[in-house]
Formats: structure tokens, C-alpha cells, sequence
């Protein structure tokens, strides 16, 4: 099997694995418990917070523990939406954000806010000048995507962190993304919350957090319990803290090797692809992208006939978001950068980690060669 959808989820770490299994064989106390081994727990978990804040530049009272980046994008839309409400309840956004972003302002607006949808150019970059325009007196938040999960492109973060930062408007940015394949200092990027899913970057799926800036004083999304400093109720899931602390530490020790690298490799797939497979073109930004990400339109092809045949030859690839796969819906990305709906359905994603070779993306470009060539018959 080959493995390039590490853009829907990555194996584990093995060594945050390790690190962290002790958590569900031995100190596996619940750390809201008051004797000593719940206390070494307690304190470990800590530890984890702490680290994980110095990643990103944050402290370690900013950093808070969710199921992952969809119930972070939904604390931090929503709860400052109601911090803020005293103030307005208009709200900028992109076409191209990740649905669990893009359904819960579809909430908002039935309650009665305003969004103001940023269109991107044909690279999925937005216009900064658009957003500046799009502020008014009412505006609570800017929620704009650090990097896109479907076409990789980089968003200018620090550019809309200054801008949200000099009206006095809360800037979110969904790094789901980014988290661990990109340097992330929120201080110096202007981020006020910030969301991370732990699956992303070798750390196991039902974990992430969300980074709240201090002072900001958003309410709880889930209540019944005050874990989380009374923020987020529900055991936390310390297993999975300590292991997504340790990959991410472990993301940052090796990113530079490791970006070269899985660049090197993704630089050579595109290439093999677009010199070779007549009637391919690159979806999103050539080079203001994350350095694992690959998104192609083939011309005359149906995507979701090309997935069919690319995991019968055990190729692992998506046609975008794993978060809407089943939907007949062309993808709404392509469809925003290109309007072309034949486009937005003839669209594949190959997304590429440190654990992939050389030899795996001469195959693939083999695999995929042969099964395009079959369905232009």
C-alpha cells in the first residue's frame, strides 16, 4: 500500500506512541482525581500544555485540550461571536475555509449575524485589500485558514493578524493545517485563537486544542465539569495529550530536514505528473504551498473514477476534504478559485509525509499514468 493522503490523517508517531502508552497501562488515572498517582498525571499533562505552548510562542494558560480541530473551530467561532455580540454581529470569512468552519457561520447566520465570504484568486490567496474593505464598525471576528487542507495554499496570517489587530477585531485562523509543518509564533503572527488537530501531524486522531490569547474570556462549548481551568468539561484524555505534545515536539525538531525532504519528493511527483500526463495543471499556488501537498485537474477524467481505480492498484488519495467524502458535491475549493465545476470534479489530492520514498512516488506516477490513460479510452 501506498500511503498520500496525509492531509486526511498520518500514522502515529512511534516514539510519542511509546512515550504515551504508560498513560493507558499504568498512570492511568483520571488526573480531576485527588491522590498521587491521579497527581502525577495531573502534573504530566501539564507538562504536555507547557510544551506545546512553547511551540507556538504561547504561554502554557493559553493552550486548551479538545476532541480536535472541528470542536475548536466551533468553540472559538461561536463563544467569541458571543463575547462579542455587545459590539455587532458581522464576521469575515473565506469561500475556501474547512466546512466545519464554513457550516457553523452558516449557523451563526440563521441566528442572525452577518458573514462576509472573501473570494481568493485562482491560487486561493485572498486579497488583503478585500478584507480591508470588507471591515465594518460591526465586525466581531476574522476567521481565515492558516494553510487549505484541499490546495495547500499559505494564507498572509501575519498580514491579517495586524489588520484584524489594528480595528480591535478577534482574528481565529484554523491551523489544522499548518500546525506542525509550519514556525507558528502567535505573538507574532497577531493570532488570538488558533485550532490544531493532533491527527495531522503523527499524533493519535481525537485529540487537538485550541489556543485562546489571554485575556480573551470565551465561555464554555461543552459544559459539565471544570476541567480545563472551567473552560471545556470532560476527562481529559491524557493518553492522547501527552502523545500529540511529544509529535508535535517531535515535528519541529526535524522540520527542516523533514520539509526538504518530503518537498524534494513532492517537487519530483509534480514534475513526473505534469510533464508527463498531457492535459494536467496544478490546483492552487506553484510555490506558496505546504510543502507536502500536491492537487491536480486532469482534463477529461472523472475523479471519483480515478480514486476507484488508483485503490484497486492500493494507492491511498482523496479528491479533497476526508470531512466530505461520499459528497457527490464538486469541491468547493476548486469551485471558488476556478469556477469550473468539471474542474472542481477532476481535482486529485496526493499529500506526502516523511514517511513516504522515492520509490513510492515513481509508482504512484506509474499507477496514476496508467489508470488516466484508461479512462480516456
Amino acid at each position: 500500500m501506498i500511503y498520500m493522503d496525509n492531509a486526511s490523517t498520518t500514522v502515529v508517531d512511534k516514539e510519542a506512541f511509546d512515550i504515551a502508552k504508560k498513560y493507558l497501562f499504568e498512570n492511568y488515572a483520571n488526573p480531576s482525581s485527588s491522590y498521587s498517582m491521579a497527581n502525577d498525571v495531573k502534573a504530566d499533562m501539564e507538562d504536555a500544555r507547557e510544551m506545546i505552548a512553547n511551540l507556538l510562542g504561547a504561554r502554557y494558560n493559553e493552550i486548551y485540550f479538545t476532541s480536535g480541530g472541528s470542536e475548536s473551530n466551533n468553540w472559538a467561532i461561536l463563544k467569541s461571536c458571543e463575547l462579542m455580540e455587545n459590539k455587532g454581529k458581522h464576521i469575515i470569512s473565506s469561500k475556501i475555509e474547512h466546512h466545519s468552519v464554513l457550516h457553523t457561520l452558516s449557523y451563526l447566520e440563521k441566528k442572525g449575524y452577518e458573514v462576509t465570504y472573501l473570494s481568493t484568486d485562482e491560487k486561493g490567496i485572498i486579497d488583503i485589500n478585500e478584507l480591508k474593505s470588507a471591515i465594518r464598525e460591526d465586525t466581531v471576528l476574522i476567521s481565515i485558514m492558516f494553510a487549505n487542507n484541499e490546495i495547500g495554499t499559505i494564507q498572509p496570517t501575519k498580514e491579517i493578524g495586524k489588520i484584524a489587530g489594528e480595528h480591535n477585531i478577534l482574528f481565529h485562523t484554523d491551523a489544522v493545517q499548518a500546525v506542525g509543518h509550519l514556525p507558528i509564533d502567535v505573538n507574532d503572527l497577531g493570532i488570538d485563537l488558533l485550532s490544531a488537530s493532533g491527527h495531522k501531524f503523527h499524533s493519535p486522531k481525537g485529540i487537538g486544542f485550541l489556543y485562546i490569547r489571554s485575556g480573551i474570556k470565551l465561555t464554555s462549548l461543552i459544559h459539565g465539569g471544570s476541567q480545563e481551568r472551567n473552560r471545556r468539561a470532560g476527562t481529559e484524555n491524557t493518553f492522547g495529550i501527552i502523545a500529540m505534545a511529544n509529535a508535535l515536539k517531535s515535528c519541529y525538531e526535524s522540520l527542516e530536514k523533514d520539509s526538504l525532504y518530503i518537498k524534494s519528493l513532492r517537487d519530483k511527483l509534480f514534475s513526473l505528473i505534469l510533464e508527463n500526463i498531457e492535459g494536467s495543471h496544478v490546483n492552487g499556488d506553484v510555490e506558496n504551498r505546504l510543502f507536502n501537498n500536491i492537487n491536480i485537474y486532469f482534463e477529461n477524467i472523472s475523479g471519483e473514477l480515478l480514486l476507484i481505480l488508483l485503490n484497486q492498484n492500493d494507492v491511498c488519495a482523496s479528491l479533497g476534504s476526508a470531512c466530505t467524502t461520499g459528497s457527490i458535491d464538486p469541491s468547493h475549493v476548486i469551485m471558488a478559485i476556478s469556477n469550473d465545476k468539471k474542474r472542481a470534479s477532476s481535482s486529485l489530492r496526493l499529500t506526502l509525509s516523511k514517511y513516504n520514498t522515492e520509490d513510492e512516488v515513481n509508482k504512484t506516477f506509474e499507477i496514476l499514468k496508467t489508470s488516466i490513460e484508461k479512462l480516456r479510452i
